[in-house]
């Protein structure tokens, strides 16, 4: 598996420009789950660059500009804790990526460029309501470099924002475990109840809502 062999059989079909989008954060207990659609430049020179999950911190905050810098478009979108309780996790992940690749079309149309021939998209489950065509790209974010690309900014922008929850709502520990369900935010959670940045709709905090129910859908 190599990142990049995505685009490489694309443009072997005659399918160019590509955009590719990826999410991060769905099985967290709190927070948003971020998203992101990037369309690099053919010259895009980004040594290491590969899975989110694969990277380090510092390794992400070091291509995170670079990506920026060296991409045609990008957009990052969040879908916040609402969202995510109304339209259930993966409603709400689809949803924040259509935005996403939409935001990527306007600034790519408002430059006079090409729209792209295809959007590549992480995952098994294609996008609602895309103009583009789209192909999805199982493990994607190991194979695509636009894919790559946008798992990277998805995370460096949940896990900043992650970061801000820890001042806002001390003892969860959200800047160390970024809402995981780890057995430390398991443990605040029952001892401080639920803060308003928790999924209602994820049965752990459902189970400690006053009548004990989910508001939402359960994931």
């Amino acid at each position: 598996m190599r990142c990049g062999e995505a685009e490489a059989y694309c443009r072997s079909q005659g399918l160019w420009p590509v955009v590719g989008t990826d999410e991060v954060g769905r099985g967290p207990l709190a927070g948003p789950v971020v998203t992101a659609a990037v369309l690099l430049r053919d010259d895009a020179d980004l040594p290491g660059l590969n899975d989110s999950k694969l990277l380090s911190h510092a390794q992400r905050v070091i291509l995170g500009p670079q990506i920026e810098s060296q991409a045609l478009a990008y957009a990052v979108v969040f879908a916040d804790v609402a969202q995510i309780d109304a339209r259930n996790i993966l409603g709400a992940s689809l949803w924040a990526m259509g935005q996403a690749v939409a935001q990527v079309q306007t600034q790519l149309r408002s430059r006079g460029l090409p729209a792209p021939a295809v959007v590549l998209v992480d995952g098994h489950m294609p996008v609602p309501g895309l103009t583009l065509p789209q192909k999805t790209v199982v493990k994607g974010d190991s194979r695509s470099r636009a894919i790559a690309a946008a798992s990277i900014l998805a995370k460096l922008a949940r896990d900043a924002y992650m970061d801000d929850l820890e001042t806002l709502f001390p003892g969860y520990g959200f800047a160390v475990h970024k809402g995981y369900p780890v057995p430390r935010h398991l443990a605040a959670l029952q001892a401080l109840g639920p803060c308003p940045e928790h999924r209602r709709s994820f049965a752990p905090v459902a189970a400690l809502l006053p009548d004990g129910k989910a508001q939402g859908t359960l994931f």
